[in-house]
């Protein structure tokens, strides 16, 4: 849902380049002739790892990404066209779609799943689904608010190009999508995410590095007063605890300023601490939304991703997040570690399943990778000026380092 409301400035044109890159996987579409503080992607931007501010206990996978674990992929679509007042249906566009692919095949490879609900002002569709199976059968896509139906026809139409007895003599299918509201930014209205856009997703995911910030769904999505977007972060447990990888991804669009909270320093409050520390929110307005997804190659049953995915809002209220009325808290949780067949040929099928027992590294790895990816998603987020010139600033990276001191490091 959409984030607090905020002070929005508008800006002259510093001149037009047009632009069309695929970045890292993630395929951006950049059409027209646009100002260059539409999207800033020159701004040297970094991960919160990389300015020496440390998160948790537990060491990340070699990616520090959600792709570490194995079959795991992410893919974007990011869409930025368009400048100037707001033209409902037309434009300026700065939104998009991401995916995670949970493994090759997971239509006949099905993965444990299972989810949480912190505060439900938003949607994650096939949750029901989900908790009465306690797996996951397809991708999941995350856009904006208004794109939900779109973003699923193009997730169906995806799979049914790859399995096309789906509804015929096949099962049907209920995808797996989530929105956070972009409106601040964006031409919400436009329902600028085609078919053809998450098909493009698909198609690009990767296994590899992931892109962060103003990208696919995260391009138009605010945090804590910053530009916020895409995150990701993940913990490798000593062998001693299983060895066993989380990876986490996530959509910021929640917060207030003032909330904000790195390593226990109220970055919020003292980042505009000559600023009035108020941000009103008209009646009628919602006050942000997270969407987070959790990936581990731990063997795990529905009801154990499920306490998983409650730890996740552990996470998000380390950054300082009180989920709020108006906010759309949705975790997601799945595992690898075993296959779920799609139609067992006999009556039973073996599953590896951990003993709860032995849940509390995983839970602690959940929390630190949430968190992680949270504040990454603030600080590889690049400055954007969205519709009627509305600019969102990112985070300035050298006033961050300077308000959370070396020892809290």
């Amino acid at each position: 849902m959409k984030s607090d409301a905020l002070h929005s400035a508008p800006v002259t044109e510093r001149g037009s380049t047009p632009l069309a890159l695929i970045v890292l996987g993630a395929s951006v579409l950049v059409t027209g002739c646009l100002s260059a503080t539409a999207a800033e992607p020159q701004q040297d931007r970094q991960r919160v790892r990389e300015l020496g501010i440390s998160i948790g206990q537990y060491p990340p996978g070699p990616l520090n990404a959600i792709t570490d674990v194995s079959g795991v992929k992410v893919g974007h679509t990011t869409l930025i066209r368009g400048e100037g007042p707001l033209k409902p249906g037309e434009g300026p566009v700065r939104t998009g779609v991401t995916v995670v692919i949970p493994r090759e095949d997971v239509w006949h490879k099905k993965v444990a799943a299972g989810a949480f609900v912190l505060n439900g002002t938003g949607e994650m569709t096939g949750l029901s689904w989900v908790a009465e199976s306690g797996f996951l059968e397809y991708p999941i896509a995350l856009t904006n608010t208004l794109n939900v139906p779109r973003v699923a026809n193009g997730v169906m139409s995806w799979m049914i190009g790859r399995y096309p007895e789906i509804g015929i003599s096949d099962d049907t299918l209920t995808p797996v999508v989530a929105e956070c509201d972009d409106g601040r930014l964006n031409d919400i209205q436009g329902r600028h995410v085609s078919e053809q856009d998450v098909a493009k997703a698909l198609d690009t995911a990767s296994s590899g590095p992931v892109p962060e910030g103003t990208v696919g769904a995260g391009t138009g999505m605010v945090s804590y007063g910053f530009k916020g977007g895409i995150g990701t972060a993940s913990r490798r447990l000593p062998e001693k605890e299983g060895g066993y990888t989380v990876g986490v991804l996530v959509n910021a669009n929640h917060g207030r300023r003032p909330e904000l909270v790195i390593r226990g320093v109220p970055v919020g409050q003292l980042y505009d601490a000559a600023q009035p520390m108020t941000q009103a929110v008209q009646p009628g307005l919602s006050e942000g939304s997270i969407i987070v997804i959790v990936s581990t190659d731990a063997p795990l049953d529905g009801r154990q991703l499920t306490r998983l995915a409650k730890r996740a809002a552990l996470g998000l209220a380390r950054t300082g997040s009180t989920a709020r009325h108006g906010s759309g808290d949705f975790m997601l949780a799945f595992s690898t570690a075993n296959v779920i067949p799609h139609y067992p040929k006999e009556q039973t099928y073996t599953l590896v399943h951990l003993a709860d027992i032995h849940l509390n590294p995983l839970i602690a790895a959940t929390v630190e990778a949430t968190e992680e990816a949270i504040l990454n998603a603030l600080t590889t987020a690049t400055t954007v000026v969205g519709r009627d010139n509305r600019r969102i600033e990112a985070i300035a990276l050298d006033r961050l380092k300077a308000l959370v001191p070396a020892a809290s490091r």
